[in-house]
C-alpha cells in the first residue's frame, strides 16, 4: 500500500505548481470511468459540472477531478484536462466522439506570489502528462502550492497548507481513500490540538480562532480568500446517490480537522469517485471516509513547507 488515494486501483494523480505565482492544480484521472457524487458545505464555492453529479440527471461517470488553486480563474484548467482525455479517445461517447466528463473545484490562493499567475489551460494538460499511479507528493504541490490555513487575523498571521492524502484497505480488499487541498480560513486540529492556525503577534502561538470568536473579537481581514477542496476516492461499488451521501459523511472529516469549518469565507467541496470493485455497505464507506479524510487535512499540513513570511508545521513542532 502507498497508504494514499493511489492505493486505488486505475487512479492516476498528476499535480503541477508555480512556485513564484504560488498557485497549482492536482487531477485525480480515472480513464475508465468512475461513480461520481459530490456535496457543497462551504457558501463561497467554486466549481465545474457540480449540477451533473445531481442522482436525477444523466451520466454518472466522470473521467476526472481537477482540484485547483487561482480562485475561478482557476477553472480553466480544466479545460487541459479534457483535452489531454479526449485525444486518448476517454469519455462520454456520444458518437461524433467523445467527450471527457471533468468535474473540478477551485480555492483561493491569489494572495500568495503573483496573483496573476493562475492555473490554465496548459497547466491542467501538462498535470495530466504528468500523472502517476505510484507517485504522489504532499505537501507544497499541485493544489496545495499557495493554500494556507488560520486566517481570522489575514494572511500574515496564518500557516501554510498543502495537499494530503491517506486511505485504509480492509480485509475484504475494500479501499477507501482522501486527498484533500487543506486552505481553510480556521485552524487545522489533530486529538483536540491545533497543529496549524491563526498566529499572534509574534508568530509564536495560536491565538485559537475558535474562542477568539466566542470573546466577540472580529476578523481583521473579512475576506474570501479559503476553501478546502478534496475528494473521497473508493473501489466499492456505489451508485450516484451514494456516491452523493459519502461526500456528505466525509464532511465530518473536515469538522473533525478544521475548526470553524464550513463558514461563509470558505467554498468547502468534496467529490467522491467510486470504481465499482467491491461490494461494500455505503455506511462502511462513509465512516472509513470521514476518517481517511481527517487524516488527509492533518497529512496536508505536516507535510507542508513554509514560503515567503508563512511558517509551517515543522516551524513549530518535530515532524
Amino acid at each position: 500500500m502507498f497508504n494514499n488515494i493511489l492505493d486505488v486501483k486505475g487512479i492516476k494523480v498528476g499535480q503541477v505548481e508555480d512556485n513564484k505565482g504560488l498557485t497549482g492544480c492536482t487531477v485525480i484521472i480515472c480513464e475508465k470511468g468512475a461513480v461520481c457524487g459530490v456535496d457543497v458545505r462551504g457558501s463561497a464555492p467554486g466549481t465545474r459540472e457540480t449540477d451533473l453529479l445531481n442522482p436525477i440527471n444523466l451520466v454518472d461517470k466522470v473521467h476526472a477531478v481537477v482540484l485547483s488553486g487561482g480562485s475561478a480563474f482557476g477553472l480553466e484548467s480544466t479545460c487541459g484536462v479534457m483535452k489531454y482525455l479526449e485525444e486518448r479517445n476517454i469519455g462520454f461517447d456520444v458518437g461524433v466522439t467523445k467527450v471527457p466528463i471533468v468535474v473540478g473545484a477551485v480555492l483561493f490562493d491569489l494572495h500568495l506570489g503573483d496573483y496573476r499567475a493562475r492555473p490554465n489551460f496548459n497547466m491542467g494538460y501538462k498535470a495530466c502528462e504528468l500523472s502517476s499511479d505510484n507517485i504522489l507528493k504532499q505537501g507544497n504541490y499541485g493544489a496545495g502550492c499557495g493554500a494556507t490555513v488560520g486566517k481570522f487575523r489575514g494572511i500574515d498571521y496564518s500557516m501554510k497548507g498543502g495537499v494530503g492524502s491517506y486511505s485504509i484497505c480492509l480485509d475484504n480488499g475494500l479501499v477507501v481513500s482522501a486527498i484533500v487541498a487543506v486552505n481553510p480560513f480556521g485552524d487545522v486540529y489533530e486529538n483536540g490540538n491545533i497543529i496549524a492556525g491563526a498566529l499572534d503577534d509574534d508568530k509564536r502561538l495560536f491565538i485559537n480562532t475558535f474562542e477568539a470568536m466566542k470573546r466577540g473579537l472580529t476578523c481583521k481581514d473579512f475576506s474570501i480568500q479559503n476553501t478546502t477542496i478534496g475528494a473521497i476516492v473508493t473501489n466499492a461499488k456505489l451508485n450516484k446517490n451514494e456516491c452523493t451521501k459519502i461526500s456528505q459523511m466525509a464532511h465530518d472529516g473536515y469538522a473533525r480537522a478544521i475548526n470553524p469549518i464550513h463558514t461563509m469565507l470558505d467554498g468547502d467541496t468534496i467529490f467522491t469517485l467510486a470504481t465499482g470493485e467491491i461490494e461494500a455497505d455505503v455506511n462502511v464507506v462513509g465512516t472509513l471516509a470521514v476518517q481517511v479524510m481527517e487524516k488527509s487535512i492533518i497529512n496536508g499540513v505536516k507535510n507542508a513547507q513554509s514560503v515567503l513570511d508563512i511558517p509551517c508545521y515543522k516551524d513549530f513542532f518535530q515532524y
